[in-house]
């Protein structure tokens, strides 16, 4: 492979008190005093305002809908991710919810040393950057979504490739490490692993979040991801 930074698919409250009695006997009723209209009323407007949400959110219709979701599950770098889907035979929607659990797609540097959106250790930059010949790639290139989504996408295809094609074990792998998965799987002396299996809850988590974010993705960004 001619050396290169984006690899391609590895193989193999109570209520108010009111006015009370005094010696006249029982208060007037009457209108509410002005701060208890006043607080009524912004109550009032904050349930108006969490329904409007809730519609939105629940039939994604307007800016609002679209503001919403942008928040509670973003997504970038689309066009990048649908590339590097076709390339490494993988779902879009899979890739975006790993880089939601990861970095939500605000890149960092973990206390790990791990990079990008994708959060690529150097050891697992190494790796990919051999087994596809990048010999000109840099640490510093992971800062690139780009490169940083193309390293984490092969590293993907080929860990669910070591697993004979099962994401969730590749999944766990991608968080935990192949090391870790193969005791395991070796502990319960089977090629799968149930979710109960996986000792670390950290990874149980992970997995899990994963492939409910995947839903997610395939339910809100169908167009974006080319679904």
């Amino acid at each position: 492979m001619t050396p290169t930074t984006t690899p391609r698919r590895p193989r193999p409250g109570a209520p108010s008190p009111g006015r009370g009695e005094g010696s006249a006997g029982p208060a007037r009723r009457g209108r509410p005093p002005r701060e208890v209209t006043r607080r009524r009323r912004l109550i009032g407007v904050g349930l108006v305002a969490v329904a409007g949400v809730a519609a939105a959110v629940g039939f994604g219709i307007g800016p609002l809908g679209e503001a919403v979701r942008e928040v509670t599950l973003p997504l970038r770098h689309d066009d990048i991710i649908r590339q590097q889907a076709d390339d490494k035979e993988l779902d879009a929607s899979l890739i975006a919810a790993v880089i939601y659990e990861e970095t939500r797609f605000q890149p960092r540097t973990s206390p790990a040393g791990a990079e990008g959106l994708m959060q690529i250790t150097p050891e697992t930059a190494a790796f990919v950057a051999e087994r596809s010949g990048a010999t000109s790639f840099r640490l510093d290139d992971l800062g690139d979504p780009q490169i940083n989504i193309a390293y984490g996408s092969y590293y993907l295809r080929y860990l669910i490739d070591r697993y004979d094609g099962d994401e969730r074990l590749g999944i766990a792998a991608y968080n935990a490490g192949a090391t870790n998965v193969d005791n395991w799987l070796e502990e319960a002396d089977d090629d799968e692993l149930d979710l109960e299996d996986i000792p670390f809850v950290e990874t149980r988590e992970y997995v899990e979040d994963v492939e409910e974010r995947r839903k997610e993705y395939e339910k809100n960004y169908a167009k974006e991801l080319g679904l």
